[in-house]
């Protein structure tokens, strides 16, 4: 705890890094409250074997930026869960239900889904403690996931960005890494745009059709419980063989630091849409620009998940939620542009200039605490 807790700190935060074990539970989570100087923290409940306090810490604060830079009334936390997201569904809501109870009192931290995580999680987190983002309609909740709030978001930012790279979405070639709630949903606003999906890749393989992938049958597959592995179409290539696909747009949208300094020589793409939080390292993101690659930084570009959370939270709608995540995130795209044109600066210093700047003048608002 205290490497990740230092080795992040700032004057941003973290706030606090608080550590949760229920043993007859079988829960072990970290819950990670970075900056709630705009308000209440919003962000996430990630589940998965192999989480820790530094991704923990890391996450939080990719929430504090993003909320800030899509001028949210909320500020950045995360909570991870260590465990299997497939275990028995008795198990699973007895580990959330605990978790639930053991982050009880930290009313700064409003939770919501992330991976591992879905709606009926946070209906039994909101059933415990009463309060949650994303949940079911039958709760009037919003159901981002299935809506596909934050793969909406991601092409908004998209197109912003077309301008400053020479592309066109009409025939763009797209490969997204991670087929989940995120990557599919880009894939389908994409191609309901023109684009092609040339390739998709899960934790079992990489999926390469060069005439292009047919994106609502390939997520009828995943839905319906299916592999990548197991899909009848297009060539099998091994799970890291996405990073080599030639594409114009490549969009990762599952683990942290897929992208690093061991493979980045391997992408050959025009624009990476960071459909996941912490996707790159920031040595594969300085190499990506001096190739002339546009990065558009996490929490700019995959911001639409949380603003359909906090217009949840505050008592809008659907309809309310989509036009406000094609306005801010495409406002915020084109101002981070501009700002790194103009000063000839890489992208993510232009976007944590702009989040951090609003952060700071909400703290000025607020008492010393």
């Amino acid at each position: 705890m205290k490497d990740a807790m230092f080795r992040f700190a700032d004057a941003l935060g973290p706030a606090k890094i608080v550590h949760l074990h229920v043993p007859d539970a079988g829960l072990k989570a970290i819950v990670a409250i970075d900056n709630v100087a705009c308000g209440p923290a919003i962000g996430g409940v990630r589940m998965a074997p192999d989480v820790s306090a530094e991704e923990c810490v890391r996450l939080a604060r990719a929430m504090t930026l993003k909320n800030a830079a899509a001028s949210l009334p909320h500020g950045g936390g995360k909570s991870v869960i260590f465990g299997d997201p497939r275990m028995p569904r008795a198990e699973k809501e007895r580990v959330i239900r605990a978790f639930a109870c053991a982050m009880r009192d930290l009313a700064d931290y409003i939770p919501g889904p992330d991976m591992g995580t879905d709606e009926t999680c946070m209906a039994w987190v909101k059933d415990e403690i009463g309060r949650a983002v994303g949940l079911p309609p039958a709760l009037g909740g919003i159901p981002l996931d299935e809506i596909g709030a934050t793969g909406f978001g991601l092409v908004a930012a998209i197109e912003a960005a077309l301008p400053y790279c020479g592309l066109a979405l009409n025939g763009a070639r797209v490969a997204v890494q991670g087929f989940g709630a995120v990557g599919r949903h880009a894939a389908r606003f994409l191609a309901g745009k023109g684009a092609l999906l040339v390739a998709a890749a899960d934790s079992t393989d990489t999926l390469y059709d060069e005439a292009g992938l047919d994106v609502a049958d390939l997520t009828r597959h995943k839905l319906a419980g299916g592999s990548l592995a197991d899909y009848s179409a297009g060539q099998k290539r091994p799970v890291d063989a996405i990073v080599d696909v030639p594409c114009d747009i490549w969009i990762p949208a599952a683990r942290p630091d897929v992208l690093h300094g061991g493979n980045v020589t391997r992408l050959r793409a025009k624009l990476v849409a960071e459909g996941a939080n912490i996707p790159a390292t920031a040595e594969a993101e300085a190499a990506l620009h001096e190739r002339g690659v546009l990065v558009l930084p996490d929490f700019i570009a995959n911001a639409g998940g949380v603003i359909c959370a906090a217009v949840e939270y505050h008592g809008g709608t659907e309809g309310v939620a989509f036009a406000t995540i094609a306005e801010k995130i495409s406002r915020n795209t084109s101002q981070m542009l501009e700002q790194a044109s103009r000063t000839r600066s890489m992208p993510r210093a232009a976007a944590v200039e702009m989040a951090e700047s609003r952060v700071r003048q909400a703290t000025g608002y607020r008492r010393w605490r």
